[in-house]
Parts: C-alpha cells; structure tokens; sequence
C-alpha cells in the first residue's frame, strides 16, 4: 500500500493538474465562477481518491460538510482542494495551491503543498532544510492582496522588508525555498490553511507555532485556527520577541 507521505504527495500533484487543466478549459470564464469550479473539481476529485485509497479515514475539507465523526477518528486527512482561488483566477499568477495533510492521534504525520503551475509539490516524506540563509533585513511573507496591518507593524518593528503573496501555502513554502524568513499571519484562518503547510514545513526542520509560541492543534470541533508562524528555525526567537513587542 501506497504510504501516507506518497499518498498525499501524489494526491496534491494530481489535484493540481487537474486544476490546470480546469482553468486552460474554463479560460475567459468570469472570475468568481472559474474560483468555484476550481474548488469543485479539486474536492471531489480528492473525496474519491480518498474514499478509494483510505475509505476508513475521515476527511474534514474547507468545501465539504463537516462530519464530526472525525472527533473520535484515530486518523483525519485534513485538505484544501483549492488554497488561493484569487489567484488560481488570474490567469497569468502561480500563486495559488493545494493542500494535502493527514492528522493521526494528536498530529499531523503527513502532509503536501502542490504548485501546479510552477511543477512543484512539496513534502513531507523530504527533510531538507530551508534554501539559502536568512536575510538581512529579515524578510516577511505577506498577502497582496490584504496585508494584515499587525503584520505591518511586525515588519516596523524587524525593520523587515515585507514580500507579496498569494496562498497561505504559498507563503510558507516561500521560507523553504529561501524567497522569505517568515510567514507570520494573524488575520484568521482555518485548519486546512495550515495543516499541510504546517506538516510539510515541520519535516524540513523549520519553525511552526502559533503567534504566541504555543502548539498548533488540529482536528479541533471548531476548526477555526486564526494564527500561525512557519520561520527559519535561526529567526524563531526574534520573530515571537517582535510578535510579543507589537502586541504589547
């Protein structure tokens, strides 16, 4: 059988081809539209593979219903079919994901975050660490389209120089490749923003907490989970010093 790191690596990649091939079909579609088609495509294309692959599993996704029987379930595949619809939208952007993560007795133990347009998915059955060294300024990963001003703040404070975005997973896997230090995000979020990211990130070897430093815990009964950091490991201390410092 195909093991959890693999399933979910294969599962994000195909789910992002499929979506490629969705929004070449749907070119000229009016934005909101191809945003719900892409979502659509992707979730069901995942809900049948994992019905397949995992039918014991439960799967708690941002376009499905939630089954809360996913409470008492020793293993939750925690996904989202379609990370960045704004820019999935936009025809010429690459900023935009899917996420693929499994939650088993307490944690998360496999994850991916596919880049269909770039050709890339990332993983956590790899442990390299982060790309390059941390920059001087540090750099920030933030959203183009809405900054979050406490992220602005943070940014005065590290004298850092803020880097746009589109995709929570985006963002994080930007501190993999070396394009950002951090991915600090305080604006609200939900578990299948970060589960994956999170995963794929903690295999590396990179820092992931909430703002105030504590755990991230999934497959909560209300999976609203609003804050999140993903940092090189070396930036950790002063990233929540400076978190602590603008809250204050």
């Amino acid at each position: 059988m195909t093991d959890d790191h693999t399933l979910a690596a294969e599962l994000a990649t195909a789910a992002g081809g499929l979506l490629l091939r969705t929004r070449e079909e749907h070119a000229g579609t009016d934005p909101k539209e191809l945003k719900d088609i892409g979502d659509r495509v992707s979730h069901d294309f995942l809900m049948a593979e994992l019905a397949t692959a995992r039918p014991d599993d439960a799967v708690l996704s941002e376009e499905g219903a939630d089954d809360h029987a996913r409470l008492s379930a020793q293993r939750v595949w925690i996904v989202d079919p379609l990370d960045g619809t704004r820019e999935f939208s936009e025809a010429e952007r690459d900023d935009w994901a899917v996420h693929v993560a499994l939650w088993q007795d307490g944690e998360l133990v496999a994850g991916a975050v596919g880049r269909p347009a770039r050709g890339v998915t990332y993983s956590s059955a790899e442990s390299e660490p982060a790309k390059g060294a941390a920059g001087d300024p540090l750099r920030l990963a933030v959203s183009r389209s809405r900054p979050p001003e406490f992220v602005t703040r943070l940014a005065d404070h590290l004298g850092a120089d803020l880097v746009e975005m589109g995709s929570a997973g985006v963002k994080a896997m930007s501190v993999l490749d070396g394009i950002a230090d951090a991915y600090v995000h305080a604006g609200g979020q939900y578990e299948w923003d970060s589960a994956a990211p999170v995963a794929v990130a903690r295999a590396h070897g990179l820092h992931t907490s909430r703002i105030d430093g504590s755990e991230l815990v999934y497959n909560n009964e209300n999976p609203y989970l609003p804050d999140l950091v993903v940092c090189r490991p070396e930036v950790a201390e002063t990233v929540l010093k400076g978190i602590r410092a603008v809250e204050d």
